[in-house]
């Protein structure tokens, strides 16, 4: 039917936390199966040779597939829910995993593998507007961020992939994650309720409802301030690994580890983002969070040039550890921000829109890393551009929203 269909009921407490830990538990699995290649690009750049764009290229298409693929992802959510759309995320990416497990032996299966692996990156756009239509409006900038620790799951990926691959062979971290996205596909589909009251969207078919979506300011704002947050998130929990070995000569496992604490600070920092906006001025908080981490990422560029004596550590652990608080925190308040200023029925077209834009800005800064390396045999000129965007991206977030805020108080 064209009409929206709205229940009466309100959410209770415990159910929706019930709903939020479920909800996080399938983002974190849909995470862990996306970043599987990223721990293994070193491994695989020496044994098949890869140059250094194709070995980025290798742990960018994911990030590409998952991160376009929430717009319709997004806007299915909002007319059939998730209690079909978190299922369905999660069976459809297990038959990439397993590809990659027994025929991810050369680049273009790697690509293709890949390709179709960035589904499991769409989840995030099917969790929001489910946690969103879940809890108030004055919870859901914590609520939401606490969805988003569901981003841990590439720190496990980054945490395990290696290990395991080592004990008990390379398709061994593939085929658990399969089992475990086999196994909440059928969870969720048995657990997870459709939130009384969740507008549903109706009228337009999904498609013409994403592509209004794209047209609406407010949603291109917020995905430009997502693009940044967390953006530079992906990028560098991804790439962090390729920048320490060829930088610094770390060795690989070392490597994995350290992105794994940028990972871990970063999703622990952003419910933190979003509880702030829930007390404060979110787009001061939000502004504040990004000019911090382009000062972070200024000493990350001294340290990594080597034009001053600064050590990676503890000087450079400091500065990538606070990159990471501050991108974590700002992607937090970027949610906060969209659970503010987005009707409920939109919710969900507008994060695909939101988290899309989140995804390209984790594409394109690797590839770009990796063309730099090539050119220049450094990475500073990387790390400066973050910083100049970050900051920009702070200022702009003082003065882009007016307009709505004022629309939304009015």
């Amino acid at each position: 039917m064209s009409d929206p269909t709205v229940a009466t009921a309100t959410p209770d407490a415990a159910t929706a936390r019930k709903m939020l830990v479920l909800a996080t538990v399938g983002f974190a699995l849909c995470f862990w199966a996306w970043a599987l290649l990223a721990p293994l690009a070193v491994t695989l750049r020496e044994e098949l040779g890869l140059t250094s764009l194709e070995q980025s290229l290798v742990v960018a298409t994911p990030v590409l597939v998952g991160s376009l693929g929430r717009i319709p992802v997004g806007a299915l959510t909002d007319r059939l829910g998730a209690k079909v759309m978190f299922p369905a995320v999660a069976g459809i990416a297990i038959l990439p995993v397993l590809f990659l497990a027994f025929f991810g032996t050369s680049l273009a299966a790697l690509l293709i593998g890949g390709f179709f692996l960035g589904i499991a990156g769409t989840s995030f756009a099917v969790g929001v507007p489910f946690v969103n239509a879940w809890h108030p409006p004055s919870k859901r900038g914590a609520a939401l961020g606490l969805f988003g620790m569901g981003n841990g799951g590439t720190a496990v990926a980054a945490f395990s992939t290696l290990p395991l691959a080592g004990l008990l062979g390379r398709s061994a971290p593939f085929i658990l994650v399969a089992i475990l996205l086999a196994s909440y596909a059928v969870l969720a589909w048995f657990t997870l309720r459709t939130p009384p009251g969740r507008p549903r969207a109706g009228g337009a078919n999904w498609l013409r409802a994403a592509a209004h979506t794209l047209a609406q300011p407010v949603a291109i704002k917020l995905a430009l301030l997502y693009a940044i947050s967390f953006g530079g998130f992906v990028a560098f929990s991804v790439y962090l690994p390729t920048y320490l070995v060829n930088n610094f000569g770390m060795d690989k496992g070392g490597a994995s580890f350290r992105m794994a604490g940028f990972v871990v600070v970063s999703v622990v920092a952003r419910p933190i983002g979003g509880w702030l906006c829930d007390r404060y001025s979110k787009t001061k908080v939000l502004a504040i969070l990004l000019v911090a981490t382009g000062a972070f990422a200024l000493l990350a560029t001294v340290v990594g040039a080597g034009t001053i004596d600064l050590a990676l550590e503890p000087v450079g652990t400091v500065a990538f550890l606070g990159m990471a608080a501050g991108l974590g925190a700002g992607a937090g308040a970027v949610f906060a921000l969209v659970a503010a200023l987005v009707e409920p029925e939109r919710v969900g077209a507008v994060t695909g829109v939101v988290g899309a834009a989140g995804g390209l800005g984790g594409f394109v800064p690797p590839l770009l890393m990796g063309v730099i390396y090539d050119s220049f045999g450094s990475y500073t000129l990387g790390l400066l551009l973050l910083a100049i965007v970050a900051v920009a991206g702070g200022l702009y977030a003082l003065v882009g929203f007016r307009k709505e805020l004022a629309a939304h108080h009015g």
